[in-house]
């Protein structure tokens, strides 16, 4: 009988955080965003913001001014931040720690992968300019489902564009909103908190950073 450890056959990577270290990039949007709507953002609300989809965070938002959520008005701030947010990006967006090995590693091993974001294609192709489209089969972005996380749909879109149910696939994120998504789909989670701390819980597995993170990683993980 084999010994060979038998790994997942399709890697779902989150974006902001987790690949790259752009949170830092949407704290300035969403502080200066909520400075330009009226006042100064406290750390609850934007830890709060961390991994939502853009619908969410600017509701967010909008309750801790005590501003109406009018249609026209969040449409308004949506443009705001995201013109914000593609000025930063030029720039350049960095990495977080070991995120470019970890893409290269998971490609040599044969794995299936994709990106399975809550941010919006438009600002995702920039940010797709960086992380290079070649380490992807597919990507899915917030504005490409019915719901963004922590609702499932991101990753059971993902899983499907792969031809994988998501209970062959491990998803690696760093936020609570994305490991909700990720294992309400049905997903095994690697962990690798960024921002904001994830509590622990069955079918999450935690690592500090993606530093080293090789092929013979995920298959032992899996396990």
């Amino acid at each position: 009988m084999s010994n060979a450890l038998v790994g997942p056959e399709g890697i779902l990577w989150d974006m902001d955080g987790t690949l790259l270290d752009s949170e830092k990039i949407w704290d300035v949007a969403m502080r200066e965003l909520s400075v330009h709507l009226g006042g100064p953002m406290t750390t609850e609300t934007r830890q709060k913001t961390i991994g939502a989809s853009s619908v969410n965070a600017l509701e967010i938002v909008f309750d801790s001014l005590g501003l109406d959520r009018d249609p026209h008005a969040l449409a308004e701030a949506k443009e705001w931040v995201f013109s914000r947010v593609e000025e930063l990006f030029g720039d350049g967006i960095p990495w977080r720690p070991g995120a470019r090995d970890a893409l290269l590693a998971v490609r040599a091993g044969g794995f299936r992968s994709a990106l399975v974001t809550n941010t919006e294609r438009r600002l995702t192709d920039r940010a797709l300019d960086t992380l290079g489209r070649e380490h992807f089969d597919h990507s899915v972005c917030g504005d490409e489902v019915a719901l963004g996380k922590p609702n499932p749909d991101p990753y059971l879109r993902g899983a499907e564009l792969l031809g994988l149910d998501p209970s062959q696939c491990l998803a690696i994120e760093d936020s609570p909103t994305g490991v909700a998504s990720a294992q309400a789909a049905g997903c095994m989670v690697l962990v690798v908190p960024c921002e904001v701390a994830v509590p622990a819980a069955p079918g999450r597995v935690f690592r500090e950073s993606l530093e080293g993170l090789s092929g013979l990683d995920l298959a032992t993980l899996w396990a």
